[in-house]
C-alpha cells in the first residue's frame, strides 16, 4: 500500500473505534475487532486498483475471502457503498466502516461535506459518475443521522476527539508491520 492510503486507512480505523466505543457506551453491541479489521484493510487493493482501474471493493473483497476472513471481506466490500443500509435499527459494523471512511480525507478527519467535494473532483468525470456519488452521500447524510442519534456527541466533534499525534505513531509502527508482507 502506498503510505498516503496506508495513512489514510489508520485514521479512518481511529475514527470508527471512537464512534464504536462510544456507541457501546449507549449499549450498542458492535465487534471492535470486526470493526478494526475491516477499517484498517478496506483499502487493500487501492494502490493496485489505481494501475489497473479494478474496483477496490471487489478485489479486495476477494483477496479477504481468500485468505479466509469473509466478514472482514463483507464490510471491506460495502465501504464505499452499503448493500443496505436502513434509516430503523442501530447502526452495524458496516455502516460504521462506511461512515469513517467517508469523514477521512487523505490524512485528516474532515467534515463529509469537504470528502464530497474532493469525491467529486477526482471520480464525478461523467455525470453518471457524478449523480451515483451524489447518491452515495445522501445515503452517508441519513447514515450520519442514524449512529448520531445514538452519541453525546456531533460529526462536528469527531476531528478533535481523535489525537493525531498518536495515530502518526501508529503509522510509523503500521509501515513497519506491513513492509515484509505480501503486495496485494
Amino acid at each position: 500500500m502506498m503510505e498516503h492510503i496506508v495513512a489514510h486507512s489508520l485514521l479512518v480505523c481511529r475514527v470508527a473505534l471512537l464512534l464504536t466505543d462510544r456507541l457501546h457506551a449507549h449499549d450498542i453491541p458492535l465487534n471492535r475487532d470486526l470493526i478494526r479489521a475491516g477499517a484498517l484493510l478496506h483499502d487493500i487493493t487501492k494502490t493496485r486498483s489505481i494501475k489497473t482501474g479494478e474496483m477496490h471493493t471487489e478485489t479486495g473483497a476477494e483477496v479477504l475471502i481468500r485468505e479466509g476472513y469473509p466478514e472482514v471481506a463483507d464490510l471491506v466490500r460495502q465501504h464505499v457503498r452499503l448493500d443496505v443500509s436502513t434509516e430503523n435499527g442501530t447502526p452495524t459494523e458496516a455502516e460504521v466502516v462506511n461512515y469513517a471512511d467517508k469523514r477521512v480525507l487523505h490524512d485528516q478527519v474532515a467534515l463529509m461535506t469537504d470528502r464530497l467535494g474532493y469525491i467529486l473532483e477526482r471520480y464525478g468525470a461523467t455525470s453518471e459518475y457524478r449523480a451515483r456519488i451524489q447518491e452515495t452521500w445522501k445515503r452517508a447524510e441519513e447514515l450520519e443521522e442514524k449512529i448520531f442519534r445514538y452519541l453525546d456527541i456531533s460529526p462536528d466533534q469527531v476531528a478533535e476527539l481523535i489525537p493525531l499525534e498518536q495515530a502518526r505513531g501508529e503509522l510509523a509502527d503500521f509501515q513497519k508491520w506491513m513492509r515484509p508482507k505480501v503486495d496485494y
